[in-house]
C-alpha cells in the first residue's frame, strides 16, 4: 500500500495529504523530519542512502528522517523514522527548528530534531547502504571537499546545527522540550 504523505501549505500548516506518488511526481510541498544523531563523544552518524531511493539516490546524509505520515504529528514521525531508519531508540529527540527547502526535485517543510545516541546503529536495508560516524570538523571538510557527494537539503537546512554541535547534542534534562523515543 502506498503512503500518504502530509502536504503543508508555505506557512508551515497542515493542508492535506497524498500518495507519496503524486507527491513526488508534481513536486508538492509536505511535511518531512531531519534528526542528527549524535552520539555522547559528539561526533555525528552520517550514511549513504541507497541507489533505489526516490530523492538523492546513493547520497551521503547526516540527517535521518523522512516523510510525515497523514495525520502524523511531527514528534511522532521523527520517532518512527529515527527507529526505522537507525534503529534509534530508547533517547530523547530535541526539537531544534523548523525550516524549508525547495528545489527541482522537492519541496517540503523539515522539523529538525537532535539527540544523543550511544546504541547500536540498525541500518535500515533499503534506505541505508552503509555509515558511519564522523567529527563535526570532518563532516564538514568532507561537505566543503565534495558537496555534491551530499544531500543538498541536509546541507542547506542543517549544516549550521553541525558547526554548533547540534545545539550542543546533548538530550536536555528538559524532558518537556524533548519526546523521548522507545523502540
Amino acid at each position: 500500500m502506498e503512503e500518504i504523505v502530509a502536504l503543508y501549505d508555505d506557512a508551515g500548516r497542515p493542508s492535506g495529504s497524498a500518495p507519496r506518488s503524486r507527491v513526488r511526481a508534481e513536486n508538492l510541498r509536505h511535511g518531512t523530519t531531519g534528526i542528527l544523531v549524535f552520539d555522547s563523544a559528539g561526533r555525528i552518524y552520517v550514511h549513504r542512502r541507497t541507489p533505489v531511493k526516490d530523492v538523492y539516490p546513493g547520497l551521503r546524509d547526516f540527517c535521518a528522517g523522512g516523510v510525515l505520515l497523514a495525520g502524523e504529528s511531527p514528534d511522532d514521525g521523527a520517532a518512527r523514522e529515527a527507529f526505522e531508519e537507525l534503529g534509534v531508540h530508547g533517547v530523547a529527540l530535541r526539537p531544534v527548528g523548523v525550516r524549508a527547502y525547495a528545489d527541482a526535485r522537492t519541496r517540503f517543510v523539515c522539523f529538525q530534531y537532535v539527540c544523543t545516541y550511544d546504541g547500536a546503529v540498525v541500518h535500515q536495508p533499503e534506505e541505508v547502504a552503509s555509515g558511519e560516524w564522523m567529527a563535526p570538523a570532518d563532516l564538514l571538510a568532507a561537505v566543503a571537499a565534495d558537496p555534491a557527494d551530499f544531500v543538498p537539503d541536509s546541507v542547506e537546512l542543517a549544516l549550521h546545527l553541525v558547526s554548533a554541535g547540534g545545539g550542543s547534542g546533548q538530550d536536555s534534562s528538559d524532558e518537556s522540550a524533548a519526546r523521548r523515543i522507545d523502540g
